[in-house]
C-alpha cells in the first residue's frame, strides 16, 4: 500500500512539475551572432514589466594558475568599483534610477555582469552593461578596497565549517587542478595579485568571441539586437585563439581529519562524476537526488530520521564542464562522528551495490525538475540560464535538454551511474579540536 501512494504521489508531483516548468519559461528565444563573434539571446517575457541582462564571458576561476588563483571574481568586483565616466557609486545610483540594479562575480566557469531594470529602461541598462565591461577604470584605491573585503571574505569561509570542509574536500578530489579552489581564491593568491594583473584578466577575458550578452524580458528582440549590436559591435576579435582549461590530473581516494574550534563535525564524500556535457551527468544528478536531496532522501530517512545522528543531511552535485563531483554531506554531534561517518559510508555503499526504487525515482526526478523550473521564475534567472549554458558550449536550450535526459532516467541508469561513480570514496571529517 506505500508503495502505491508513493508512486501515485510520485506521478501528481511529477505532472504538477510539468506544468510548472512550461510555465516557468515563456517565450521563444532569438539567437544572433555578431559578425566579432558576441553572440546575443533575447527571451521576450510580458508577464512582468521588468527585464534583466546577462553578459558572461567563458573564463571563470576554471582557466586560472595557483599563481593567479582568484583574479577572475576579483576583476569582476573591481568592474563595478567604477568607470572612466563615473564612479562606484554612480554607477549604483544610476542603476538605481532604473528601478534596478547592477551586480558582478566572477564563477568556476564564467564570469558574469548582470543588470535588472523597468522593462521601460532596457536600453539603458544595457548601456550601464556596456559601459561597465568596455570603459573600466581600475582605479588603484579602489582595488585595494576590494582586495581587502575579498579577503575578509575569505577568512570568513574559512571560518565557516561546511564551506571549509567543502574546500578541503575539493583540494583532496582535483588536486593542483583550477576546480581545487573556491572561485573566491586563495589569501596567498589575493594578497599577491595587483592592478597589471586585473588588467590582463580583463584583456583576456573580455573578446567578444568568448562573451554571451542575455536579456530576458519585456522587450522587443530587434530592437535589443540593434542596441546590442551599436554598443558591443565595434570590439575588436583577438587573432589569437583563446586558452583551454587545464586537463584534471588523476587523484587516489582519500581520508582527511580535519581539527576546528567549532561545535558540530562534519562529515563529507566526495567522488568525482561527469562533466554536464557528458550522457551518464543526468543519472548521476538522479543518484545524488535519490541520495540526499529532501526529506525522503536516503540520507534524511535512514541517518537523520530513524537514528537521530544528524542535524543536518545532503547530496549534490554542481554544474561543471569538467570531471563535476558528487558530494554527500552530513553534520552531527562530536560523539556521532564515528556513527555517522559509518552511516553515510553505508548508505553510499548500499546505493552503489543496490537498486532504486520506481517511487523514489519518480521523486527524485520531479525533485529535480521542481527545482529547475522554480530557479527560472524570474527574468534574472532565465537570463543567466541563457548566458551561462550558451557561453560554456552546450547552448542556450541546455535545461529544456536536460529536462527531457531527467524524465529519460531509469533505474538501470541510475545503478550503472552508482556502480561506475561511486567506487572510490574521498572522505573530510571536520571534528572540534582536541
Amino acid at each position: 500500500m506505500r508503495r502505491r501512494v508513493g508512486l501515485a504521489l510520485a506521478a501528481v508531483v511529477a505532472a504538477l512539475l510539468v506544468h510548472v516548468s512550461a510555465a516557468a519559461a515563456p517565450g521563444a528565444v532569438s539567437r544572433r551572432v555578431l559578425a566579432n563573434g558576441l553572440t546575443i539571446l533575447v527571451r521576450e517575457r510580458g508577464d512582468a514589466p521588468v527585464v534583466a541582462v546577462s553578459l558572461q564571458v567563458r573564463g571563470g576561476s576554471h582557466f586560472e594558475t595557483t599563481e593567479t588563483a582568484g583574479v577572475t571574481n576579483f576583476l569582476q568586483r573591481v568592474l563595478l568599483r567604477g568607470t572612466t565616466k563615473r564612479s562606484a557609486v554612480e554607477l549604483a545610483e544610476a542603476a538605481e534610477d532604473l528601478g534596478g540594479r547592477l551586480e558582478a562575480a566572477g564563477e568556476v566557469e564564467s564570469a558574469e555582469v548582470r543588470g535588472e531594470a523597468l522593462a521601460r529602461h532596457w536600453e539603458a541598462l544595457l548601456e550601464l552593461v556596456a559601459e561597465v565591461v568596455r570603459a573600466p577604470a581600475f582605479a588603484p584605491q579602489e582595488v585595494e578596497k576590494e582586495r581587502r573585503l575579498l579577503l575578509s571574505q575569505l577568512r570568513a569561509r574559512a571560518d565557516n565549517p561546511f564551506p571549509a570542509s567543502l574546500d578541503a574536500l575539493t583540494r583532496e578530489l582535483y588536486g593542483s587542478h583550477p576546480y581545487a579552489w573556491p572561485s573566491l581564491g586563495t589569501r596567498q593568491s589575493l594578497e599577491r595579485l595587483g592592478r597589471e594583473a586585473l588588467v590582463a584578466r580583463y584583456r583576456e577575458l573580455y573578446r567578444p568571441d568568448r562573451m554571451v550578452l542575455a536579456v530576458s524580458g519585456q522587450v522587443e528582440r530587434a530592437r535589443v539586437v540593434k542596441a546590442a549590436e551599436r554598443l558591443f559591435g565595434t570590439l575588436e576579435r583577438p587573432a589569437r585563439a583563446a586558452p583551454a582549461p587545464p586537463p584534471v590530473p588523476p587523484r587516489a581516494p582519500a581520508r582527511r581529519v580535519i581539527e576546528r574550534p567549532v561545535q558540530q563535525a562534519h562529515v563529507l564524500v566526495g567522488y568525482r562524476g561527469p562533466g554536464l556535457a557528458e550522457p551518464a551527468y543526468p543519472a548521476v544528478r538522479v543518484l545524488a537526488a535519490v541520495l540526499g536531496s529532501g526529506m525522503a532522501s536516503r540520507l534524511f530517512v535512514e541517518l537523520r530520521d530513524k537514528q537521530g545522528l544528524a542535524y543536518s543531511v545532503g547530496a549534490f552535485v554542481p554544474y561543471r564542464t569538467g570531471p563535476a563531483f558528487l558530494v554527500a554531506y552530513l553534520g552531527t554531534a562530536p560523539a556521532s562522528l564515528g556513527a555517522a561517518e559509518a552511516g553515510v559510508l553505508r548508505e553510499l555503499e548500499r546505493l552503489r551495490a543496490g537498486s532504486v526504487g520506481a517511487a523514489e525515482l519518480a521523486r527524485a526526478k520531479a525533485y529535480l525538475l521542481g527545482n529547475l523550473a522554480l530557479d527560472r521564475r524570474t527574468n534574472a534567472r532565465q537570463a543567466w540560464y541563457l548566458a551561462f549554458f550558451e557561453v560554456v558550449g552546450v547552448g542556450w536550450d541546455f535545461p529544456e535538454r536536460y529536462a527531457r535526459a531527467l524524465r529519460a532516467v531509469t533505474a538501470e541508469d541510475v545503478a550503472a551511474a552508482a556502480a561506475r561513480w561511486l567506487a572510490a570514496p574521498t572522505v573530510v571529517v571536520l571534528t572540534p579540536a582536541r
